[in-house]
């Protein structure tokens, strides 16, 4: 019996050493889980039972169980390296064929889809023509390189001071082009519908009436076409004004319809807003002056949060969602079935996926420019290699005393 208990500790000695050796090859991959053997004593059966003087015939291998502990997450200059930090799982589609990984070192295919080492394609949530995020069934997520189309100015809002210690302008008549006529001014420029930018200027003219002030406007330069901002030509709207310097004329302002070409829609129309305006005792000043307009623009890169949602920056300044990675977890990842290549499959074992975004229930968060490292312990791999060296050391001598003992019964005259 004592062959064949020694010869089940080889053998699981060995099995030990296979794992260890494996665990010790992957300590540099990406996004590895260690593996550890798990062993269980092996007792003969009897049809009188075995009583308290059974002796056992050895051993054997239980399971070989991964650990999934988190590995250290190890910065990168790649954007589309993706660690994840806590539970999870990336999801990636070969063709429809869906397997896990946690090596997240993507980058961009010729089609523009986001792919591992291997060409598999990592699955996400899309986005819609706002760029507002569509939580569906994941797909491969794939990153247009279509300019961003221009959108036209529909509000414009300025916040200013106007000096109440200014007296009335020289010239009595408004001239956009005599800066006696008036007595501050300025501008900002607005979008039409094909992203060209228009110079909008605002012109102030102190009235005799006290707290009043008139408005005029030019764009490019031109006398707005319903010059005055809506109130007729030569009847220009007034900002008033109370004696604490607050303003007091209904705000937003009718639309402004500026005549443009090109081959723009025209006129383009948009609102002016002047909330926050005050007429106080001091030098005029611009506190903000923002339109909600933008000229079309390339991608110019992008960037991932910590809830897995892709953010592109656009050459006009503008930034819009692409996408949103997403996140798969179960309720065993020890029952997953390895395929290599860093790839887990679901099993029985496993239990459904359940996915979502990063940082959602229970799933873990990500970090864009970072890769996980593999949770392999060098240091304890080396000693577990020593024992798993000794034990198949002792095992084997079992089976060279054992050999000895029957040497001495085949020698016995």
């Amino acid at each position: 019996m004592a062959f064949q208990t020694g010869l089940s500790g080889l053998n699981a000695a060995s099995q030990s050493l296979d794992v260890i050796g494996n665990n010790v090859a992957n300590a540099g991959t990406v996004g590895f889980k260690q593996s550890r053997v798990l062993f269980s004593d092996v007792f003969a059966n009897s049809l009188n039972g075995s009583g308290a003087s059974a002796i056992g015939i050895g051993t054997q291998v239980a399971a070989i169980e991964q650990d999934f502990t988190q590995g250290a997450v190890t910065t990168t200059s790649n954007p589309l390296d993706i660690a994840i930090n806590g539970k999870g799982f990336f999801r990636l589609s070969d063709n429809g064929t869906i397997s896990y990984t946690r090596n997240g070192q993507f980058h961009l295919d010729n089609a523009g889809y986001i792919v591992n080492s291997e060409n598999l394609q990592i699955t996400g949530y899309g986005v819609d023509a706002s760029g507002n995020i569509v939580p569906t069934a994941p797909a491969p997520m794939q990153l247009s390189n279509a300019q961003l189309p221009p959108t036209p100015t529909t509000g414009f809002r300025v916040s200013l001071n106007l000096d109440s210690s200014e007296t009335l302008p020289a010239t009595a008549v408004f001239n956009a082009a005599d800066p006696t006529s008036y007595n501050d001014s300025t501008s900002g420029s607005v979008i039409d519908s094909l992203g060209n930018s228009h110079v909008f200027t605002l012109y102030f003219v102190k009235t005799a009436i006290a707290g009043q002030w008139d408005l005029h406007a030019t764009v490019d330069g031109t006398a707005v076409a319903n010059v005055d901002l809506g109130a007729g030509a030569g009847n220009p709207i007034n900002l008033n004004f109370s004696s604490s310097g607050a303003l007091t004329t209904a705000m937003p302002i009718a639309a402004v319809a500026l005549t443009v070409g090109g081959g723009a829609v025209s006129p383009l129309t948009f609102s002016t807003d002047f909330s926050g305006s005050s007429q106080f005792g001091a030098s005029f000043a611009v506190n903000s002056l923002i339109q909600d307009g933008f000229a079309s623009g390339r991608l110019a890169g992008f960037n991932v949060s910590a809830d897995g949602i892709m953010v592109g920056h656009y050459t006009n300044g503008q930034s819009r969602n692409l996408g949103q990675f997403v996140l798969a977890n179960f309720s065993d990842p020890r029952g997953l079935k390895p395929l290599g290549g860093g790839r887990w499959d679901e099993t029985a074992d496993s239990g459904l996926p359940v996915v979502g975004a990063p940082g959602s229930g229970d799933l873990g968060a990500v970090q864009a420019s970072a890769t996980e490292s593999s949770n392999v312990d060098l240091t304890a791999e080396l000693v577990n290699m020593i024992t798993a060296q000794r034990v198949y050391q002792a095992n084997a001598q079992s089976i060279k005393t054992q050999d000895a003992v029957l040497q001495t019964l085949v020698n016995l005259k």
